[in-house]
């Protein structure tokens, strides 16, 4: 996904900067990262408050297997809600839902 597409995705939030992160980029709102893309996938910052939503919304969250120990690793990133992608208005919903678990996580 090229900067445009996600500047323009991310309008309804307000404006939103990219930076290159994970070899993938991250995008951040007033400071606070709120998603990142990674492998061509676009991906919403969450925390143990949003996790339920996103997965009411049928979300997987990020993992992969840890290589100094062989397990599972969560990170704090989901895909999309289905048609969030195709609706303004929904995105603007879940990327500041995204916003305040940024600002949650203090980071």
């Amino acid at each position: 996904m090229d900067n445009d597409a996600i500047t323009d995705l991310f309008a309804g939030l307000g404006p939103v900067s990219i930076r290159r992160l994970f070899g993938g980029k991250g995008i951040y709102f007033d400071g606070v990262i709120v998603a990142i893309e990674l492998r061509g996938e676009l991906m919403l910052k969450g925390d143990a408050e949003l996790a339920r939503e996103f997965d009411a919304a049928g979300c997987t969250q990020w993992t992969y297997i840890g290589s100094h120990h062989g397990k599972q690793v969560a990170m704090p990133y989901w895909t999309l809600p289905d048609g969030a992608a195709d609706d303004p208005d929904e995105m603007a919903i879940w990327a500041k839902k995204s916003y305040e678990a940024g600002l949650r996580s203090g980071k």
